[in-house]
């Protein structure tokens, strides 16, 4: 994966480039439909081709996970052949869903345990275990597993919940750099940024 910088605005931080994939190429800043469970709702694959002209698709790593599940997935040969999408694609660390999660979920240094919205089993994802799930997914680009801090909340607890996805971070990096393959040497691991409005 490259990124090429093309154009910066003078009066604030707004930058425009192009991220280039094995897939494909992703101008940014970019409009990213979400295909929540291998599906964009509502919406043909013929019209995010031809309509949207999407250059990138997000897949939610939990709700893939509970289902249809990595088993399936796997058998497919991933997600993208699984949806028929052969653009880039991007899945999220499930940080978001787990915090929707909060009388289902349990956190702690090691990771996050929750129980599923489909059928009340147990689940963890420890950030290793989120990048294995994203790797088996198949996407281009896959997310550290992050707390998604609450708003509102104190100056304190944003501190103290990016300290632990920072943590979280390097956990991933370990893991991502230490599962690299050449069959999975096209996926690229982005962080999450994180401290609330402070």
């Amino acid at each position: 994966m490259h990124f090429q910088l093309q154009g910066a605005d003078t009066h604030s931080k707004a930058r425009a480039g192009i991220i280039t994939t094995s897939r494909g190429k992703i101008h940014t800043p970019i409009f990213m439909p979400v295909g929540t469970v291998g599906t964009v709702k509502a919406v043909s694959q013929q019209a995010l081709y031809n309509e949207v002209q999407a250059e990138i698709i997000l897949g939610n790593t939990y709700h893939l996970y509970l289902r249809p599940g990595l088993e399936v997935l796997e058998a497919a040969g991933g997600l993208h052949q699984f949806m028929g999408w052969d653009r880039p694609m991007l899945t999220d660390s499930s940080g978001y869903q787990v915090y929707s999660l909060a009388q289902r979920r349990k956190l702690t240094e090691e990771g996050v345990t929750f129980r599923s919205h489909i059928d009340g089993t147990k689940h963890t994802f420890t950030p290793e275990r989120a990048v294995d799930i994203q790797r088996s997914i198949g996407a281009d680009i896959i997310m550290v597993l992050d707390e998604c801090t609450p708003h509102p909340c104190s100056y304190t607890y944003a501190k103290s919940s990016m300290e632990l996805t920072h943590r979280w971070l390097q956990r991933c990096c370990t893991h991502f750099d230490r599962t690299q393959t050449a069959h999975n040497s096209y996926q690229t691991m982005f962080p999450i940024v994180q401290g609330s409005i402070y």
